[in-house]
C-alpha cells in the first residue's frame, strides 16, 4: 500500500478519533501523529515528541485501537514511535511559527506607530495626500520641488528660510506641506504648519481683552505655541500685509526661530519685493534664504496629474484623451484641472453613465465657455465704459466711481465668468474677502437699481455675454 492510501486510511480514522477523544488531547497529541505505513496488520504512526507517544499510550490507546477495528472490520496492531525526524521537523516548524508571530507582532506595531504618526501629522494641520511621491515634476517646478525635499531631509542646512511663490493653485501649499509630512513622519522634530490666517487669528485671541484672564499668559501661551518648534510653515504669508501688530510679532517669532537653527518655510503668490505694505526689515528676512518660484504646469505635466488624481481616487479606466482634453483648456492651476474631473466624475455617478471624451464635452463644455472673454478683458471694457484705466481699477484707489467698476467686475468675473473670488482677487490685487463683499453687494443692488442694471447690460453687450 503506498504513503497516500495510508495517510488517507489515518486522516478517516482521525475523524472518528476527534468525536470520541478530547480535544485537549486530540489536538497536541493525536493530530499531529503521521502515518508511515501498513504492513502486516500492523498500523506505524510516529510523534516528534518522544512525551506524547508515551502519553497516547497510556491514556488513549484503547480507543485508537477501537477506532481502526471498526474501520477495517478486524484486531489491527497500532504501533506508535518517537521519530528524531519528525522532532527536527516539528521543531523547525515551530520556529518558523514563532518568527511568524513575531513579525506579525512587529508589523502590527508598526501598523500602530504609523497610525499614531499620521493621527499627529493630521492634529498639525497638514493634509496627508500632500507628499513628495504624488508631486508631479516639470521644468516649471523641480527647483522648487528640489528645494523642498533637501529643507526636510536637511532642517536649517543651507535654506532657511525657505521662500516659495507662485499664482493659486500651482503646488505651493502641497510642496510645503510635504515638508512637513516628511519630517513627521522620518524624525522627532516638532512642526507647526499654519495659515497666516490662522496665525493673526491666534495673534488677536491672544491680545483681546476677556474677563478674569491674564493677557500675559495668553501671549506667553501664544508665543510658546509658534516659538517652540523645529519647523514653522506659514501658507500664504502675504495676508499679513495690513496687519501692523501681527507683522511686529511675526517679526520676533521669525528672528526667535531663525537664531535658534530652527527652519522657516513660508508660501506666497507674490515676491517679498512685492509686498509693499510688508515693513522692509521683515522682507529682508524673507529674502536673506531661498527664493524659488512655481510657474503653470506643462500640457504633460497636467495630464499626467490628472492621472494620479484618478488613480488616488479609485477610479479607473479612464480614457487618456478626457484627462487630455480636461488639460487642454483647464491651463492655470492644479486645482481648477482637479476640480474639472470632480465635476466630470460626480454628473458620471449621478447619471450613472460611463466617462468618455464625449460625455466629457458635453458636461464640461470648454469648448463654449472658451469663448467667452477673460478678466482682463472685462477689465478693459469696464474701464472704457467709465472713462477711467485699467490701471485705476487695479489701484488702491477708494474714489467711488473707481470701487465701483472694480466691484462691476468682481460681479462678472464671478457671475458670467465662474471665476473663483480668489482668482478674481487676483487679477485685481485685492484680498479675496474684499472681493466677495463688492460682488455680493453688486449682486443684490442689481435687484433695486435700475440704472447700475443698465450700465452692467451695456458693459455685458459689449463683452456678448
Amino acid at each position: 500500500m503506498n504513503t497516500v492510501e495510508i495517510k488517507k486510511i489515518w486522516d478517516e480514522i482521525k475523524e472518528q478519533l476527534e468525536k470520541e477523544i478530547p480535544s485537549s488531547t486530540f489536538g497536541p497529541w493525536i493530530s499531529t501523529l503521521e502515518a508511515v505505513s501498513f504492513e502486516d496488520d500492523t498500523f506505524t504512526l510516529i510523534s516528534g515528541v518522544a512525551m506524547g507517544v508515551e502519553y497516547v499510550k497510556r491514556t488513549q490507546y484503547k480507543t485508537i485501537l477501537e477506532c481502526f477495528k471498526n474501520y477495517f472490520g478486524r484486531d489491527i496492531v497500532v504501533n506508535l514511535e518517537f521519530n528524531q525526524e519528525a522532532a527536527e521537523a516539528i521543531k523547525k516548524e515551530r520556529q518558523k511559527t514563532e518568527k511568524k508571530i513575531q513579525k506579525e507582532q512587529e508589523k502590527e506595531e508598526e501598523h500602530k506607530k504609523a497610525i499614531e504618526n499620521l493621527s499627529y501629522v493630521k492634529s498639525l494641520n497638514i493634509n496627508l495626500r500632500y507628499r513628495f511621491d504624488n508631486f508631479v515634476e516639470d521644468s516649471n517646478n523641480k527647483i522648487a520641488k528640489a528645494a523642498a525635499q533637501a529643507v526636510a531631509k536637511n532642517p536649517t542646512g543651507k535654506y532657511n528660510p525657505l521662500y516659495i511663490q507662485g499664482a493659486s493653485g500651482l503646488g505651493k501649499t502641497h510642496l510645503m506641506q510635504a515638508i512637513g509630512h516628511y519630517v513627521t513622519m522620518n524624525s522627532n522634530l516638532k512642526v507647526r504648519c499654519v495659515k497666516t490666517d490662522d496665525f493673526v487669528t491666534d495673534y488677536c485671541n491672544s491680545t483681546r481683552f476677556t474677563p478674569n484672564q491674564n493677557t500675559t499668559v495668553s501671549m506667553n501661551k501664544f508665543r510658546n505655541k509658534y516659538r517652540n518648534v523645529d519647523i514653522l510653515l506659514i501658507d500664504d504669508i502675504q495676508f499679513i500685509e495690513n496687519k501692523k501688530k501681527c507683522i511686529d510679532e511675526l517679526f520676533h517669532t521669525f528672528d526667535a526661530l531663525y537664531n535658534a537653527n530652527k527652519q522657516i518655510v513660508l508660501t506666497s503668490d507674490k515676491l517679498p519685493k512685492d509686498l509693499p505694505e510688508i515693513p522692509e526689515r521683515l522682507r529682508n528676512r524673507f529674502e536673506q534664504g531661498l527664493i524659488v518660484e512655481i510657474y503653470p504646469p506643462e500640457y504633460e505635466t497636467r495630464v499626467k496629474i490628472l492621472e494620479n488624481f484618478a488613480k488616488e481616487k479609485g477610479i479607473e479606466n479612464i480614457p487618456k484623451e478626457v484627462f487630455e482634453y480636461i488639460a487642454k483648456y483647464k491651463t492655470d492651476n492644479v486645482r481648477e484641472l482637479e476640480g474639472g474631473f470632480t465635476t466630470l466624475d460626480g454628473y458620471s455617478n449621478f447619471e450613472e453613465t460611463p466617462i468618455t471624451l464625449e460625455y466629457a464635452k458635453k458636461v464640461l463644455k470648454y469648448e463654449e465657455n472658451n469663448k467667452k472673454p477673460d478678466i482682463e478683458k472685462v477689465i478693459e471694457e469696464v474701464a472704457k465704459f467709465y472713462d477711467i484705466s485699467v490701471e485705476d481699477i487695479k489701484s488702491s484707489s477708494r474714489v467711488q466711481k473707481i470701487s465701483n467698476a472694480r466691484a462691476i467686475v468682481s460681479y462678472i468675473a464671478r457671475e458670467k465668468l465662474g471665476k473663483t473670488y480668489k482668482n478674481i482677487a487676483l487679477s485685481l490685487n485685492k484680498r479675496h474677502q474684499t472681493i466677495t463683499y463688492s460682488a455680493e453687494n453688486i449682486k443684490k443692488s442689481i435687484k433695486n437699481d435700475n440704472n447700475l442694471k443698465n450700465e452692467t447690460d451695456k458693459i455685458l453687450k459689449a463683452l456678448n455675454l
